[in-house]
């Protein structure tokens, strides 16, 4: 999936200036950046949820490798030319804030998320309730099904819209703060499951994520994206630099790599937390 050259604005004031943003098959890009920098601009853009003021947004073709938008545009599909129906069976988005329906099981939540793949007029679709069982079972909220979600806590909301957007089956995954009203345990096991969907199954990844140590730690690629322009495109090493995120964020921040794991780990500095701290590059 490619957003190509997209000016994005508000009540005419652009927000997002000439973004470039490829996301490839199997691997997962994160999107990181002070607030107010554009990323879930970007990402609601690339849902068509926000419609560009310039730009294009390109999917595969169905009938090429998946790889073919990135590898050439012009050999994909125009995804703002597509109908809603075929747009969501390919692409879906865990927002950030969703209303808590009434009156509703979680199973029957989970269940919106086939909508895509019901026909039109007989309402068939044959694999459904063995993909909302796996959806539901992978994200932890089986034993929740016949549970109205109004009853439920922020966390296990989160997953049941997770379950449900998994459930649409689709190539691509777009997640916006996806650890959000998450408790320790339940960030860790969904940005597992995250990396699972990638790396076994080939899924399309994009998310935004607040927390840099949690990109770093999940992410093939970083965008780093600063008042609403791409500030660094490239592995969290090649963007987690300390000089770099310190003028971004406008706080210093230290950088180093984890001996262990050989991941990235930042750490912003303020007045009471200055203790030595030996960044492995800046």
């Amino acid at each position: 999936m490619l957003g190509l050259d997209l000016t994005l604005s508000y009540n005419g004031i652009p927000v997002v200036h000439g973004a470039d943003v490829a996301l490839a098959p199997g691997r997962i890009t994160a999107l990181v950046g002070p607030n107010g920098s554009g990323k879930s601009t970007l990402l609601r853009a690339l849902a068509r949820l926000h419609t560009p003021d310039a730009g294009r947004i390109v999917l595969a073709s169905p009938f090429e490798p998946d790889t073919a938008a990135v590898d050439d545009p012009e050999r994909g599909v125009d995804a703002l030319a597509l109908s809603n129906r075929e747009f969501a069976r390919r692409v879906t988005l865990l927002t950030q804030n969703r209303p808590t329906p009434s009156g509703l099981t979680v199973r029957e939540v989970v269940e919106f998320g086939r909508h895509p793949h019901r026909g039109r007029w007989t309402g068939g679709d044959a694999e459904g309730p063995a993909i909302v069982r796996h959806a539901m079972a992978i994200t932890g909220v089986e034993s929740l099904a016949e549970r109205p979600v109004d009853r439920l806590s922020g966390g296990q909301l989160q997953r049941v819209w997770l379950a449900s957007c998994l459930a649409q089956d689709t190539g691509v995954l777009l997640l916006d703060e996806p650890t959000t009203y998450l408790d320790l345990r339940y960030q860790v096991e969904l940005l597992d499951l995250v990396r699972d969907l990638a790396e076994l199954h080939g899924v399309t990844i994009g998310l935004v994520l607040h927390d840099l140590d949690q990109a770093a730690a999940i992410a093939d690629r970083m965008i780093l994206l600063e008042a609403g322009r791409v500030r660094a495109v490239g592995t969290p090493r090649e963007v987690l630099m300390s000089d770099v995120l310190s003028s971004s964020y406008g706080i210093r921040v230290d950088v180093d790599v984890d001996e262990r794991t050989g991941i990235v780990r930042t750490r912003a500095v303020g007045r009471h937390n200055s203790r030595a701290f030996a960044p492995a590059f800046v």
